[in-house]
């Protein structure tokens, strides 16, 4: 369960500042607070990381680049379909991002990197395919309803989907590490 946490905070962090676009977008129906609080959140983490010397990895540039650049073009150009069509774009790049093998080793502890690569090679792909399906589904959505619940909507889909694949992805992984550490004679290594 640790390294279930660990991996969902690292998920969070990387994706805060458009979760936090969202939320406040939501919540107040005010783009231009949504834009600068996001922008400002995605600004701050990688000042942050960048003062501890810590490295960044490329998925958190990805999350802040286009949360800034869709952010001040979002500004400039106050259009609500810019903003409404803006997360097709996030996912394209995040699932084209989610085609390089390996991505989803940085989230995974060492025992599991061991055991069940070879399944985490294939969710890394899953995962792709999740993103090219909610940057799918977006372009329909942002066409066809309000900034709202657009907003809604896909808030709902995003952290849903998400979190769904998450647990599947957990819960096989899991049941496959234990299993192939039994067969080596690791025991209890794979509990971890």
């Amino acid at each position: 369960m640790k390294h279930a946490l660990h991996a969902a905070k690292l998920l969070v962090f990387d994706l805060a500042s458009t979760f936090l676009f969202l939320a406040v977008l939501l919540t107040t129906h005010n783009l231009t607070l949504a834009v600068a609080l996001g922008v400002a959140l995605g600004v701050g983490q990688i000042a942050w990381m960048l003062a501890r010397r810590q490295p960044i990895d490329p998925m958190q540039w990805i999350s802040i680049g286009l949360v800034v650049v869709a952010g001040v073009a979002s500004l400039l150009t106050d259009d609500p379909r810019f903003v409404m069509l803006k997360p097709t774009v996030i996912y394209c790049l995040v699932g084209a991002y989610m085609l390089r093998p390996g991505w989803l080793n940085r989230y995974l502890p060492p025992v599991a990197i061991e055991l069940v690569s070879d399944v985490a090679f294939v969710f890394g792909y899953v995962w792709a395919v999740l993103m090219f399906g909610s940057a799918a589904l977006n372009i329909v959505l942002a066409l066809t309803l309000d900034p709202v619940t657009w907003s809604a909507a896909m808030s709902a889909w995003g952290l849903a989907s998400k979190i769904a694949l998450f647990v599947v992805q957990f819960a096989a992984m899991r049941l496959i590490a234990r299993r192939r550490a039994r067969a080596r004679g690791m025991g209890s290594a794979a509990a971890a």
